[in-house]
């Protein structure tokens, strides 16, 4: 398999499924605003999405499109993270699976912006101005839990407690990736993880959170493997093109 093929795929399944977890939201928001801005962001998620799996049809140069690699392939071929899959839960859940997956892009963005692929280098610094407005918004409200009542502060502990050991699998490299990173064309992830804890902690004393201490993390994103809410998502994804084949976005 083509490891530049693999790399897109990464970037493109997990904004989409991320935006479509996101997208339950629409019409459930607190209230109006949030209602709106959470939906923009599950938006700029699927556009995202897009852009990525537009130029991973081309890179298969195999007949088919950015729909087909949407829609239609099995549970195991999807290379999205874990973190990605995670049901929303409560708005504190929802809200840092925002801002983990922001400073993630975050610094993925920043750092392919110099990549030697002209093409992923453009993708990347147009989602950076998108993803830059997500961290902002996603940070403000973990500060409001965190520094607000006792029970927003309940719930964005209970969040972490519960999901914070699939944070890791974000930076999960997928097959070939290490060869993409020899020819300048992606970062090395291992790096920008370590970037990822020292933005987090400092953000967390800024919460008014304890960092989480477990050192245990979850494996297996990026290599086939789901949790177990995966098979959900694809059948609500995927069911409109398999009962109309052909559709498009």
């Amino acid at each position: 398999m083509n490891p530049l093929y693999n790399y897109l795929l990464k970037f493109a399944d997990d904004s989409f499924i991320m935006g479509q977890r996101l997208s339950a939201w629409c019409g459930e928001g607190p209230y109006l605003e949030e209602d709106i801005a959470l939906t923009n962001i599950a938006l700029d998620e699927l556009g995202q999405a897009n852009n990525f799996y537009v130029y991973a049809s081309r890179v298969a140069d195999n007949g088919k499109s950015e729909d087909d690699l949407a829609f239609l392939r099995y549970e195991h071929e999807y290379l999205n993270a874990h973190w990605t899959e995670l049901p929303n839960e409560d708005y504190a859940q929802t809200i840092l699976k925002v801002y983990v997956f922001s400073v993630y892009q975050k610094l993925m963005y920043e750092a392919l912006s110099s990549s030697e692929n002209e093409e992923l280098s453009a993708i990347a610094q147009k989602s950076l101005k998108e993803v830059r407005y997500h961290y902002t918004h996603a940070a403000s409200w973990m500060k409001i839990f965190g520094q607000g009542t006792k029970e927003s502060k309940m719930r964005l502990e209970r969040s972490i407690e519960n999901i914070w050991e699939y944070t890791k699998g974000l930076f999960a490299k997928t097959e070939g990736e290490d060869h993409l990173i020899a020819l300048n064309i992606a970062p090395n992830v291992d790096a920008l993880y370590e970037d990822f804890l020292s933005i987090t902690q400092k953000d967390f004393a800024d919460f008014g959170l304890e960092y989480p201490t477990n050192p245990f993390m979850q494996p297996k994103s990026r290599t086939g493997y789901h949790t177990e809410y995966f098979g959900y998502i694809l059948c609500e994804l995927q069911y409109m093109q398999r009962a109309y084949p052909g559709c498009t976005w």
